[in-house]
């Protein structure tokens, strides 16, 4: 049942992946009658929000755009920073609602932002720790919960990180509509690509769950043996 399930979330994350990637194209291909930029969009939000200390800089890559707290940058990817687009717009404000996030301290953002160095370490020895923790689980049985644990700690991260990707998505559509960024045409393809970008979160914090639920069936069995 585990592979079942695993497989089919793989499917439809791949799925969500595939629809997004071509709603964002399809929605680059129309441009915002102001002739606004995305790297535009983003600092009329921030100025609109009373935010003058984060930089807006520009990363390669397509779908790479993020805001780092830790240094307050707001990083625009290639198809968005010099692009006038309701796509380029619609990510641009989201990357943006982080920010604003950050500077009112929404707690599930604050909340996400203090498990960073622990998912950091996590990432790095979960593999191992449960590889050895299952290949000894007869011989050094609580090895396989300390995998569990850290394997616990991504999955929270993961959930945590929904609230804080629809919120942000909330606040760039309320942003985009109220400042007449987008209008009766564009604003609901701009709610469209941000609810694919929010499913590819869905899908993934549903796999870390599964999975996290796989091995302590497994720290479970190899207790009762």
């Amino acid at each position: 049942m585990y592979y079942i399930l695993i497989g089919a979330i793989m499917v439809i994350s791949a799925i969500v992946s595939r629809v997004l990637a071509r709603r964002f194209e399809k929605y680059s291909d129309v441009p915002l009658r102001n002739g606004l930029t995305g790297a535009q969009v983003a600092q009329k939000m921030l100025e609109a929000n009373g935010i003058h200390d984060v930089e807006i800089g520009h990363v390669s890559g397509s779908l790479t755009d993020h805001y780092n707290p830790t240094d307050k940058t707001l990083n625009l990817s290639d198809p968005v920073y010099g692009t006038c687009s309701i796509a380029a717009a619609a990510v641009a404000a989201h990357e943006c609602g982080h920010a604003v996030q950050h500077a009112k301290g929404y707690r599930p953002l604050r909340m996400r932002s203090k498990l960073v160095p622990a998912v950091n370490f996590a990432n790095t020895a979960v593999q191992w720790v449960l590889l050895a923790g299952i290949a000894l689980i007869n011989i050094v049985p609580s090895l396989i919960w300390v995998g569990v644990g850290l394997f616990a700690v991504t999955t929270l991260f993961s959930l945590i990180t929904l609230p804080v990707e629809i919120n942000a998505s909330q606040r760039a559509i309320r942003w985009l509509d109220h400042a007449g960024i987008a209008d009766a045409e564009t604003l609901p393809m701009a709610k469209d690509a941000l609810k694919w970008a929010a499913y590819t979160y869905v899908s993934a914090a549903l796999g870390s769950v599964f999975t996290l639920l796989y091995y302590i069936l497994i720290a479970l069995s190899g207790r009762r043996r």
